[in-house]
């Protein structure tokens, strides 16, 4: 079996600001990386970050699905491994539930181990952010 990385964040915070900071190029620049997103169906965009002795920096992705403020998916294609991450979310009473499937992985590889420790890190990230809006 493919490993996946899975993961569920619960915020004090409703659907729409969390939607808006999955979707909004100013807000991921924020928790994510510099990019020039844009939520539309096709569109291909890339994240930035400073180049390391073992990265370029560089995420290519491509938007395939946006289903408004509920499901948000796109390709995330770097250092040679293509995989998709897929973003899901829940409202209740307020708060919002937001799911993380990252998948596409070969094997336990450095992509796959840096994936699901970065997005944890990040997501402590988001939610300060989220605080702040």
């Amino acid at each position: 079996m493919k490993p996946e990385v899975k993961l569920d964040f619960q915020f004090d915070s409703p659907i729409e600001k969390v939607w808006l900071a999955l979707t909004d190029s100013n807000m991921l620049a924020k928790w994510v990386m510099d990019n020039d997103f844009k939520p539309v169906v096709g569109h291909h965009f890339q994240f930035r970050a400073k180049p390391s002795k073992v990265w370029d920096g560089i995420v290519d992705s491509e938007v395939l699905a946006v289903e408004e403020p509920h499901r948000l998916s796109y390709t995330w294609v770097t250092a040679g491994v293509s995989t998709v991450v897929t973003w899901t979310l829940h409202s209740s009473n307020g708060a919002t539930r937001l799911h993380l499937e990252h998948t596409g992985f070969e094997s336990e590889s450095l992509s796959y181990n840096g994936a699901r420790l970065g997005w944890g890190k990040m997501a402590d990230q988001l939610e300060v952010l989220l605080a702040e809006l």
